[in-house]
């Protein structure tokens, strides 16, 4: 696997192997040593449009585990505010032979367009509404461990799923587990067509005790050009997951940040049913997984080279 795009592109074979292999790197997380040599010698740019914390972090974090050499970016501060485009940044920046680059803008399919720019391996962080994969890779890792088998287990997906990255990639790495995903919320917040992806609509929380795992997504504010909802209040009334709604059996999730007493109470965030902490602890692990997949992992399945002969 040359870059992390979507999750279109990989099967179900291939996100089991990372899950798997995130799985062996989360056995080394309680050692007083932590990192290992895996990428000696690798260099990982974290390149950042947009503000980040748990993205952020934890793919530093799972770099440096790997023991990588890792530069952050961040636009603000950079040239970025002096009127540079970001594939001048990209030229710039791929000068300093980066092995990777792990993604983050507000542009849908800028992490492809990238690709095609340097010779590093690209990682999508997050571009635009379009995809959030590592999200998704992390949320199946921990569902695996939380419930087992995805195969046949019904997923909801509720909040606003129109401006959501998170929604695409889940919906589609959910399915190729083999679970069931349906996405709730009001009618101005559900993609038209989205049904295309497979999944199934509702626009009330009357059938959620079906739900097996309930994954609450915020109100993308900063994505929003107009009034979508009435208010916050008046959707908190109708789509707030709290006590009354999420049930013992159920689990829940959410990829942050939580903005309590809006699509979640606090009671639910802090109950036992709630996955959230240990989603943020998988993406570590998950990262270490993606990034060896795309440099150690590729570099192992590449066809060795021929040495030269002797004239």
């Amino acid at each position: 696997m040359k870059h992390l795009l979507s999750i279109e592109d990989l099967d179900r074979a291939t996100i089991e192997r990372i899950c798997d292999r995130a799985a062996s790197f989360a056995t080394g997380a309680d050692r007083e040593i932590k990192k290992v040599p895996a990428l000696r010698g690798h260099t990982v740019l974290n390149l950042f449009y947009e503000a980040s914390t748990r993205t952020r972090s934890s793919f530093e974090l799972a770099a440096k585990r790997l023991s990588a050499d890792v530069v952050n970016f961040a636009a603000s501060g950079s040239s970025v505010e002096k009127g540079e485009s970001l594939k001048d940044t990209v030229l710039t920046l791929s000068a300093h032979r980066p092995d990777a680059i792990v993604i983050r803008t507000p542009w849908a399919g800028s992490a492809e367009l990238i690709s095609g720019w340097t010779d590093a391996a690209i990682v999508n962080a997050g571009d635009g509404k379009h995809e959030h994969p590592t999200q998704a890779l992390l949320d199946v890792y921990t569902l695996r461990h939380r419930v087992g088998d995805l195969a046949g287990a019904k997923i909801w997906i509720v909040g606003d799923v129109l401006h959501s990255r998170v929604a695409r990639s889940n919906i589609l790495a959910f399915q190729k587990m083999g679970a069931e995903v349906t996405v709730c919320g009001p009618p101005t917040l559900i993609p038209r067509g989205i049904e295309a992806m497979g999944c199934e609509v509702r626009y009330t929380l009357d059938d959620l005790p079906d739900a097996d795992v309930v994954y609450a997504l915020r109100m993308q504010n900063e994505r929003m050009d107009q009034a979508w909802i009435p208010s916050l209040r008046e959707y908190a009334t109708v789509y707030q997951i709290n006590d009354r709604r999420l049930l013992p059996r159920q689990v829940l999730m959410h990829p942050g940040p939580v903005n309590r007493g809006v699509e979640l109470s606090g009671g639910v965030v802090d109950s036992p049913q709630a996955a959230i902490l240990e989603q943020v602890q998988a993406g570590v692990v998950v990262r270490m997984a993606v990034l060896y997949e795309v440099l150690a992992g590729a570099r192992a399945s590449a066809p060795a080279t021929p040495e030269p002969q002797p004239a």
